[in-house]
C-alpha cells in the first residue's frame, strides 16, 4: 500500500500533473493539500478516469484539502474536533479548509494544510500554534484508546524541524523568517513525544533532500529548499514502513507545483 502527501499549490491548475503522477506513481492513497477550490469546480473526472474515490474540503480560492483512495475511502471528518478557528483580530472566526480525515483500506488517513505563520509576531503565527496543540491533543486521544490504531497525519506543516531542513538555517534566523522557530519545532516535536513517527525521514536521512522550494530566486534551481512536507504515523503504522522517497522530479518542468509528492509505501 503506498500513501503519498502532496501540497499541488491549486489542483485546477495542476490537474493534468495530477492525473499523470498518479498514474505513473501508482499510489493507493494520495493526501492534498491546496485544491483551492469549492466543490463545484473540483475536478473529480481526474480522479474516476484513474480509479479513485475522492473526499474533498473547500470554500473558496484558499486553502482546500482532499484525500483520494483506490483502497475504498469511507468515514470521512471535515475538520478535526475542536480544531480552532481563525478570525482577523480576533473578529468573527470562520472555520478554515485545512483538515480532512477517511479511512482508506485500514489506515486512518488525515491530509493536513497546517497554517503558516507569516511572521514571527503575526496574528497567524498564535492560530498556527492552537491549531498544533489542538491537533497533537486529538492524535493523542486517539492513540490512548487504541494503542494499535493505524494512522497518519500527512501534509504541508510549514514546519521545519532541523536546522538540515533548510538550505541555509542563518539565513532564515537573520531574516527572522517562520518555520524554523523554537515554538513551532517544539510544537512539532510534541507529536513525536506522543509516539508518533516521521516514516520518510528514515529512508530519506540525507541534508538537502527537500520537499518545497519557493518559485522566487529560482529556489529550486539553486537547490535552496526546505522539507516541510512529512507522514507522521502511528506505532503501529510505522511498523509497516517499508520505504519512502520525495518525488523531487514533480517539482521540474513547465507548471510544477512548489512542492513535491511526499510517499510512503507500507507492507500489507
Amino acid at each position: 500500500m503506498r500513501i503519498a502527501t502532496w501540497n499541488v499549490n491549486s489542483l485546477r491548475a495542476r490537474a493534468d500533473r495530477v492525473e499523470a503522477w498518479l498514474e505513473k506513481s501508482d499510489v493507493d492513497v494520495l493526501a492534498i493539500q491546496e485544491t483551492k477550490c469549492k466543490d463545484e469546480n473540483f475536478p473529480w473526472e481526474i480522479f474516476e478516469r484513474s480509479g479513485y474515490s475522492v473526499a474533498h474540503f473547500g470554500f473558496n480560492q484558499w486553502n482546500g484539502v482532499a484525500i483520494a483512495s483506490r483502497v475504498g475511502l469511507k468515514d470521512v471528518e471535515r475538520t478535526f474536533t475542536n480544531q480552532p478557528p481563525f478570525g482577523k483580530n480576533g473578529k468573527d472566526p470562520v472555520q478554515e479548509a485545512r483538515a480532512i480525515g477517511a479511512t482508506c483500506a485500514d489506515v486512518r488517513v488525515w491530509s493536513l494544510y497546517v497554517p503558516n505563520g507569516r511572521a514571527r509576531e503575526d496574528e497567524h503565527m498564535v492560530y498556527k500554534l492552537a491549531w498544533l496543540r489542538q491537533l497533537r491533543a486529538q492524535a493523542s486521544s486517539w492513540l490512548a484508546e487504541d494503542q494499535q490504531a493505524q494512522f497518519v497525519l500527512a501534509g504541508d506543516w510549514n514546519i521545519a524541524p532541523l536546522d538540515t531542513d533548510v538550505w541555509d538555517i542563518e539565513f532564515f534566523e537573520e531574516n527572522q523568517m517562520t518555520h524554523v522557530t523554537k515554538p513551532e519545532r517544539e510544537a512539532f516535536a510534541e507529536f513525536i513525544e506522543a509516539g508518533l513517527t516521521d516514516i520518510v525521514r528514515p529512508h530519506t536521512p540525507d541534508p538537502g533532500i527537500y520537499t518545497y522550494w519557493d518559485y522566487t530566486s529560482l529556489r529550486f534551481q539553486k537547490r535552496q529548499g526546505m522539507r516541510i512536507d512529512f507522514l507522521l504515523g502511528s506505532p503501529a503504522l510505522a511498523q509497516r514502513v517499508r520505504n519512502a522517497y520525495v518525488d523531487k522530479d514533480e517539482r521540474r518542468g513547465k507548471g510544477a507545483s512548489d512542492h513535491a509528492p511526499v510517499v510512503a509505501e507500507l507492507a500489507g
